[in-house]
């Protein structure tokens, strides 16, 4: 072992040396490089710095260099973040989108293009005028849809979701203010009322009759009976003197 080899190193080296840091790494370790001025540094991780990705071989696991436009790599050619001002497309870091796609300047990748989806018409409305339907022979009548998929940033804008039509219809007259349901409803009340108080007076005068006829009986019950009278043609009759 040469005199700068060390075999008690720290920091996951299997063995270093005071000048240039670790020289090999424990067991799944990754061996990378890290230049500190004029000086590269042997240092051991569990998992690869941005911009660099991992490659295992028998004897050493090492950390290489992603390419130079790439954040972080899975392979040398396969980019999974660029840098800023390029766009991920396919593991590639592009300046500009491929035709057909756009940029997302979110995400800082090569998107599909959407364009809006609308749902079908609604049926038409009833042919209305300020909001009425009748007391008039020309109005107009509306349909409505939805949107159910807006467009990205390229894509084509949305259509119109209302769409209105004049139309014709045989003029009816409006019923006239208060006739109608809140007329029927008024007349319903009043009628109710009107019962109630027939039916009231019903019950009153139904409750005094009670009452005389409970009057008249503990009347009766009061009074004394009267005497029978005796009877004046008896005591008057002629006696016969005649023998």
């Amino acid at each position: 072992v040469h005199p700068n080899v060390s075999q008690g190193c720290q920091g996951g080296c299997a063995t270093c040396s005071d000048y240039n840091g670790c020289l090999s790494c424990k067991p799944r370790l990754f061996f990378v490089l890290e230049r500190i001025g004029m000086k590269q540094i042997g240092v051991c991780l569990s998992s690869c710095p941005s911009g660099y990705y991992g490659t295992r071989y028998p004897d050493i696991n090492k950390c290489a260099k992603c390419k130079a436009d790439c954040d972080t790599c899975f392979t040398r050619n396969f980019c999974t973040k660029c840098k800023s001002g390029f766009y991920l497309y396919s593991g590639k870091c592009l300046d500009k989108c491929p035709d057909g796609l756009e940029a997302n300047n979110h995400t800082m990748e090569c998107t599909t293009i959407v364009h809006c989806e609308t749902s079908e018409w609604s049926p038409w409305s009833p042919c209305m005028k300020k909001g009425k339907t009748c007391g008039f022979k020309r109005g107009n009548e509306v349909r409505v849809r939805e949107i159910v998929q807006h467009p990205s940033a390229r894509g084509n804008p949305c259509p119109a979701t209302t769409e209105s039509r004049k139309c014709i219809v045989q003029k009816k007259r409006c019923q006239k203010e208060g006739k109608g349901k809140k007329n029927r409803e008024e007349k319903r009340k009043k009628s109710n009322k009107d019962e109630s108080k027939e039916t009231r007076q019903e019950n009153k005068g139904r409750a005094a009759r009670r009452q005389n006829r409970e009057q008249r009986e503990n009347n009766n019950k009061t009074q004394p009976k009267k005497r029978k009278a005796p009877n004046k043609e008896q005591d008057l009759a002629p006696v016969d003197t005649a023998h």
